[in-house]
């Protein structure tokens, strides 16, 4: 209606428009009342139902502005509402019913007082969520267990606990038609390179979409290459691997509602690393990331390598071994690509079993079931031992990759390196290989290529080849890494 696209400062008028904008909603409250020293003002106020304390309650926001409204008159009202004479830490000015709903939706009031042609949001206790609490993934055996929470201001303020300064920049938006979902852009000024904030911004404004509920929707909806397994942002649930990522001139994403931050650019091997990383000695920081490698390549390779071995290449084996290995297949029906698909699949859907039953019981069924699973498969003759070794070090390899996400690539990827070797032998297992490899040099993250620093490492001197496969000491990490502006590059200096 014409009459709604602003506000007037009739407080009837006002109030309608508000009132058309939630009909229908049976959580929202509204609540009339009169204030002034005389009570000769009329005001309405409006929000939704479990955001607000009670309003008759000195200790909140609320109750303190309108008792002290009850004392004023009618010219110092409007004074103070003008001027925020009050002093509330939060108070914002809307112009029209429009913007003054989409500020009630982000579970702040909303507050209407007659003769005054603006609504008031005023902050409270917001919407209900989960506080602080330890990280269940990315566990850490030295550092913080804080971990990201539901709430987006909760997590900026976790992440400014840590860089307490003013160059730790913010900068929000909104995304989704119908959720207004807050998205935070977290980044350090004078570390990120500006083409990776415009490239950002540029993404983040290319798609309209009805409501973005998870981090994963707007990982989804941004990343380059959707074909890929390979994740091109990496995601965490740990404050500090966010600080560390933006003092290293990457940016941060926080969407509301969801604890997983998203991390850009991203590249191979900070998929590998973990935040104890830094925190412990060289040595075996270096030595848990050497394995942490090893692990990964296992996670796709080994029961590929076992079939195009045992299939084809008997020969590079020790002659008791593969004697070792036809005793153990003896009464086995099944081809050999046959039984590691059979376990394979098997040992899949036990992970899935685990992870969707809730608590201990998932825990059991993946450890209980596997055990149970794999002796009785030996036992009616379904698999050899042999398989069953192979298949548990496998599954064994793909937990030690610190990242789900990245995890999962692998575990996708170890299908097709069992299928082409079981066709080609060995020359389909190194053809696998070199197609995952052309296609992880093909592959970017908001222009940056996907296996820095093992490419181009020239553009930082080198410097960031310290800090791969092994860590070096702290001390020789004098540079941060490519992603960070050229004039910014040294981190460490000795006095």
């Amino acid at each position: 209606m014409k009459e709604c696209q602003k506000f007037t400062g009739n407080l009837e008028s006002d109030r309608r428009c508000l009132e058309d904008i939630f009909s229908e909603c049976a959580d929202v409250k509204k609540k009339e009342m009169n204030i002034g020293d005389q009570k000769e003002i009329s005001c309405f106020l409006i929000y939704i139902e479990i955001t607000m304390s009670s309003v008759m309650f000195r200790t909140t926001a609320i109750g303190n502005f309108l008792v002290e409204l009850s004392h004023m008159s009618s010219a110092r009202i409007l004074r103070a509402l003008e001027e925020n004479a009050l002093g509330l830490s939060d108070l914002t000015l809307y112009d029209t019913p429009k913007d003054a709903a989409k500020g009630m939706l982000t579970g702040d009031a909303v507050f209407l007082i007659d003769g005054f042609d603006r609504a008031l949001k005023i902050p409270d206790k917001g919407y209900p969520g989960q506080s602080v609490k330890d990280v269940d993934s990315e566990k850490v055996i030295r550092g913080s267990n804080e971990g990201f929470t539901d709430n987006i201001k909760v997590n900026t303020a976790l992440m400014r606990k840590r860089l307490q300064t003013p160059d730790l920049k913010v900068r929000q938006t909104s995304l989704g038609v119908r959720t207004n979902t807050l998205v935070n852009l977290v980044y350090m000024k004078g570390l990120v390179r500006p083409e990776l904030l415009k490239e950002i911004e540029k993404r983040l404004k290319s798609f309209e979409i009805d409501g973005i509920l998870e981090s994963g929707m707007v990982e989804q909806l941004t990343e380059e290459s959707w074909f890929s397994p390979f994740p091109q942002i990496q995601t965490t649930r740990r404050p500090d691997r966010a600080v560390m990522a933006v003092l290293d001139g990457k940016a941060v994403i926080l969407v509301n509602n969801t604890p997983i931050a998203l991390i850009l650019p991203a590249d191979y091997n900070s998929f590998i690393q973990t935040a104890d990383d830094y925190y412990n000695r060289t040595e075996i920081a270096g030595f848990t990331r050497l394995i942490r490698y090893m692990a990964s390549f296992f996670a796709m390779a080994l029961p590929g390598l076992y079939l195009a071995v045992t299939n084809f290449h008997t020969q590079i084996l020790p002659t008791d071994l593969v004697l070792s290995f036809a005793a153990n297949r003896q009464g086995v029906p099944f081809p050999a690509v046959v039984e590691v698909l059979l376990m394979e699949l098997s040992f899949e859907l036990l992970r899935e079993a685990g992870v969707r039953l809730p608590g201990a019981m998932g825990n059991t069924i993946g450890i209980v079931g596997g055990l149970i699973i794999g002796q009785a498969a030996v036992e009616a003759n379904l698999v050899s031992p042999i398989v069953v070794i192979v298949v548990s070090f496998t599954a064994l390899c793909s937990f030690a990759v610190p990242n789900d996400d990245f995890a999962a690539a692998f575990r996708l990827l170890k299908f097709v390196v069992i299928v082409m070797s079981s066709w080609l032998g060995f020359y389909g297992f190194l053809l696998a290989m070199l197609a995952v490899v052309i296609h992880l040099c093909q592959l970017k993250s908001y222009g940056m290529p996907y296996l820095l620093p093992f490419v181009k490492a020239e553009k930082n001197d080198d410097q960031d080849e310290k800090n791969t496969l092994v860590r070096f000491p702290l001390f020789m990490l004098r540079k941060r890494p490519v992603y960070t502006r050229a004039s910014q590059r040294i981190r460490f200096r000795r006095k």
